[in-house]
């Protein structure tokens, strides 16, 4: 099975930075598309930025410019490098991977780590 690890999170100040990581383990062999969702209490889930197998990446709107989602090929892990925190990035941020499931798809998501940004 793929189990997917999240590190990182914390409370941090307006203006701040975090790294996220998210450490990928199991039988994976290919990958669609790795990436971040967040919730916020009373939001829906929604994707904060992605990085597909070709090394092509989508943020949403609301972070880009502040948000970079990376990744290490050689330690299964993908990041998220967050500056410029401001308080509505305040969510549980989950790791999310798309995998080939026969002749569709499966998702792994992680357990998920807490992001605060508050003074």
């Amino acid at each position: 099975q793929v189990q997917l690890v999240e590190s990182g999170g914390g409370l941090v100040q307006p203006g701040g930075s975090l790294r996220l990581s998210c450490a990928a383990s199991g039988s994976i062999f290919s990958v669609y598309a790795m990436g971040w969702y967040r919730q916020a209490p009373g939001k829906q889930r929604e994707l904060v930025a992605a990085v597909t197998s070709t090394g092509s990446t989508n943020y949403a709107d609301s972070v880009k410019g502040r948000f970079t989602i990376s990744r290490d090929i050689a330690k299964n892990t993908v990041y998220l490098q967050m500056n410029s925190l401001e308080p509505e990035d305040t969510a549980v941020y989950y790791c999310n991977a798309n995998t080939p499931y026969g002749s569709s798809s499966l998702h792994y998501w992680g357990q998920g780590t807490q992001v605060t940004v508050s003074s």
